[in-house]
């Protein structure tokens, strides 16, 4: 995925001969080359491609990627998971409203942020450990098939926990679920940025740059459009695939006759949970036998000492990499406040209605078919219009402002604003049509925002933000319905409109992609002479 040598030719003098710990050379590399960003002194001489060592993307490995992402499509582990895990505590908990768990009696809700908490805790600890380490070597695509095994062992041991009385291994599953899940779909993600650049059609495009055929701007343009490729169409191909998969789900309900009793509920969310996991391993393996293990970045010696190091930078570097900086800002500000609207949607539709197994079903298979219609024409209009991958995500985040605008409607009269039925078939229909395209852009700017050869550090380092959001932002929204005299459930609307909007105007004013290139370039530079130091010091 990353290339051993970035391909750049040096633009800045060459460093003094340094001595010290490494961390030590690291801060003196920064200092003494810090004006070559802040003058702008940037020169690009060749294109920023893999070099001849790392095997070509052919389509059978492409294919295989977006393969993966139909069985992590989140139905087990995100889904019905947390559906089942629930479940079983409102039946064990019955009229009290209370369980047993970490020392002391605490509500179902009480129950399931702790979960979440130690979910997301564990979460970050991973990402800190295996992102740095990921970028060395060859060994990553391991990273991902282990993951995936502890994934499909969660799914299918809920077979096993469909009784009220086991709703504690139930925690269990959930918390561990969790983490497999998220896990598998950063590393997986991670992968798109270097297997675009691999491509055929990329590696023409370096050659016509190198030869002067075409401009820096053409290739980044070519570049940035192969990974919205890759990334929308990955995202097209598992909403397509969802829907037959939530066809054939539908069947299995009717045949356990989950509609007959709680038992019978009980056990086809557990039935469910392992056809999915089953699906999930079976489309897997050809992402496994496929996918090239293509060099990363040389460590230069010792694999943990490059990994720590590399941490250490990019922590240390992301006040110069400022563009990095800005957008993971309005990420998590972004990413926050649709975390939180779809938590407290899901709030007030339970208030509307109460959903069985079925029912649920239903709304997913209108909400995927939205979302598979709302990622092509998104991709289709970026082609058609040759519009940039910002101005893709600015959409996106519009169309949230609106979402929380709609919420917040509902603060003022019970004629709009999720308060009927009608209304949570057209959330559906929205949320895939305009807002699910999110979850696809906001990777592509990841992607834009990342020095080339770092994507599975910086896409660690995005993903802990935006579960620390998806954390923070019900617990905020909570307090807000708390603090109104009615308790109105719609009260959080107000906050949620003010920071969508705020966040779509920081977005829009401060990210300029061509600018975080020069940065990139500049860090990578840097980096390469760190690590010369290092060898020299060694």
């Amino acid at each position: 995925m990353a290339a051993n040598d970035p391909g750049l030719a040096p633009y800045s003098a060459p460093a003094n001969d340094i001595k010290g710990t490494p961390i030590e050379i690291a801060d003196d590399i920064d200092g003494l080359h810090k004006h070559d960003i802040e003058d702008g002194d940037v020169k690009w001489t060749s294109a920023p491609h893999t070099d001849g060592n790392s095997p070509e993307a052919e389509r059978r490995e492409i294919w295989s990627y977006y393969a993966y992402y139909i069985g992590n499509n989140g139905l087990s582990l995100f889904n019905f998971a947390p559906t089942a895990f629930q479940n079983l505590m409102y039946q064990a908990s019955g009229d009290a409203g209370v369980l047993p768990f970490a020392g002391r009696d605490r509500t179902i809700n009480s129950i399931v942020l702790l979960a979440n908490g130690i979910s997301f805790a564990i979460q970050c600890a991973l990402f800190l450990i295996i992102g740095p380490f990921a970028d060395f070597g060859t060994w990553r695509p391991s990273i991902l098939i282990v993951l995936s095994i502890v994934a499909y062992a969660i799914g299918f041991g809920w077979l096993g926990v469909h009784d009220p009385e086991k709703w504690q291994i139930g925690v269990g599953l959930y918390i561990v679920g969790l983490i497999a899940y998220q896990t598998c779909l950063t590393f997986w993600t991670a992968a798109f940025p270097g297997l675009a650049r691999n491509t055929r059609e990329m590696r023409e495009k370096a050659r016509e740059f190198k030869e002067g055929n075409i401009s820096r701007e053409d290739y980044e343009y070519a570049d940035s459009l192969k990974r919205s490729e890759l990334s929308n169409v990955a995202f097209y191909v598992q909403s397509v695939a969802e829907i037959v998969i939530l066809a054939i789900i539908v069947g299995i309900m009717f045949g356990l006759n989950v509609n007959n009793s709680t038992e019978n509920n009980n056990w086809g969310l557990s039935v469910l949970i392992a056809f999915a996991s089953g699906v999930w391993l079976l489309v897997s393996i050809p992402w496994f036998l496929f996918e090239h293990r293509r060099p990363g970045a040389d460590p230069k010696g010792n694999i943990v000492k490059a990994g720590l190091l590399t941490l250490w930078r990019a922590m240390k570097s992301v006040w110069k990499l400022k563009q990095s900086l800005f957008y993971l800002i309005g990420y998590f500000l972004l990413g926050d406040s649709l975390n939180t609207t779809v938590t407290v949607i899901a709030t007030l539709q339970n208030s509307i209605v109460a959903y069985n197994t079925l029912q649920l079903t239903y709304l997913l298979i209108v909400g995927i078919t939205a979302q598979a219609i709302g990622i092509y024409a998104f991709w289709y209009a970026q082609r058609r219009f040759h519009l940039s991958t910002k101005t893709m995500f600015i959409l996106v985040a519009f169309f949230i402002v609106l979402l929380d605008a709609w919420g917040m409607i509902g603060i003022w009269t019970q004629r709009f604003g999720f308060h009927h039925t009608w209304e949570v078939w057209v959330y559906q229909a929205y949320y895939g049509l305009c807002v699910c395209p999110w979850y696809s852009y906001s990777q592509i700017m990841i992607a834009e925002v990342t020095p080339r050869g770092h994507e599975f550090l910086f896409f660690s380092l995005f993903s802990i933000m935006g579960k620390t959001s998806s954390f923070v932002g019900p617990i905020v929204g909570s307090a807000i319905i708390d603090a109104t005299p009615d308790g109105n459930n719609s009260a959080p609307f107000y906050f949620l409109f003010a920071l969508s909007l705020v966040s779509f105007a920081f977005l829009g004013w401060f990210i300029d992609l061509p600018e975080s290139r020069r940065e990139q370039e500049w860090f990578l530079d840097e980096e390469r002479k760190l690590r010369e130091r290092l060898v020299e010091h060694d």
